[in-house]
C-alpha cells in the first residue's frame, strides 16, 4: 500500500470502473481528482456515459463537492457528461429505451476537447468492466481500443472478492495496463471480512500485478 499518495506519478489518462454497480466509483474519481489538485495539477473528471438522469450528470457533481469546486465551464457545456440517458441502466438498454443511438465519437470529441485543458483527464465508467455499451461491444472494449489505463474500485463487502478477482483476470486477458485497485473503505461493515478482503486482494496484486498500486480512501 502507498503510504505516500502525493509522491505517485499519475499518467494524463485514466478509466476508472468498479467491481460493480454501487462499488464507489464516482467517490474514488472525485478522491483521485482531489489528490491531483493538491499535487498543483490541473484535473478534470469526465463521466462518459450517464444513464439514470437527464440533463444533468449526478457523479459529476458528486465530482466537484469532493473536489470542492463549482462547476466548471466544460460541465455547464456538457462536455464532461457528453452522452446522457434518461434510464438507470446500461448504456446498451437505456439507448434503447430513450430511442437513441450511442453516439462514441461526441465521447471521443469531448474527451480530446478536455485532454487539451487539463494535465490530467479521468474518465468514469458506467458500472462495471462488462457492462453493455452497444450491443456486444463492453465497457472493456472501449478500454481496450483507447488503450486507457485502468483503476479498479473495490470494497469489503461479502463476495467482493470473486468480483475483483474476476474483474483483474479480464484486466489481464485483454492486455490492460492496470494502474491501481482502490479499496472504498466506506462499506467495511463486518471487520472480519473488510480486513481478510483487503489482505487477500493486495497479496493477489503484489503476486499478479507486481506493478500496480493499491490504494484506500
Amino acid at each position: 500500500m502507498v503510504t505516500d499518495i502525493l509522491k505517485i506519478e499519475f499518467p494524463q489518462k485514466l478509466f476508472i470502473t468498479g467491481i460493480d454497480t454501487d462499488a464507489g466509483k464516482s467517490f474514488a474519481t472525485g478522491w483521485l481528482a482531489k489528490v491531483i489538485m493538491t499535487k498543483g495539477r490541473t484535473v478534470i473528471t469526465q463521466k462518459f456515459v450517464q444513464t439514470g438522469n437527464r440533463e444533468f450528470s449526478e457523479d459529476i457533481e458528486v465530482h466537484r463537492k469532493i473536489m470542492g469546486i463549482p462547476f466548471t465551464a466544460a460541465d455547464k457545456l456538457k462536455i464532461t457528461a457528453p452522452v446522457i440517458f434518461s434510464y438507470p441502466a446500461s448504456p446498451d438498454l437505456a439507448a434503447r429505451l430513450d430511442n437513441k443511438d450511442l453516439d462514441f465519437s461526441i465521447i471521443e470529441e469531448a474527451s480530446d476537447t478536455l485532454s487539451k485543458s487539463y494535465d490530467h483527464l479521468l474518465i468514469e465508467g458506467a458500472g462495471g468492466l462488462m457492462v453493455p455499451l452497444k450491443g456486444e461491444y463492453l465497457t472493456i472494449d472501449y478500454i481496450r481500443d483507447h488503450k486507457l489505463p485502468v483503476v479498479l474500485v473495490t470494497n469489503g463487502r461479502l463476495g467482493s472478492i470473486n468480483h475483483t478477482l474476476l474483474s483483474l483476470k479480464a484486466i489481464a486477458d485483454e492486455g490492460l495496463s492496470l494502474f491501481a485497485v482502490i479499496y472504498n473503505t466506506y462499506f467495511d461493515k463486518d471487520k472480519i471480512i473488510c480486513e481478510d478482503t483487503k489482505a487477500y486482494i493486495r497479496k493477489w496484486l503484489s503476486n499478479h500485478f507486481p506493478k500496480s498500486l493499491y490504494l484506500e480512501f
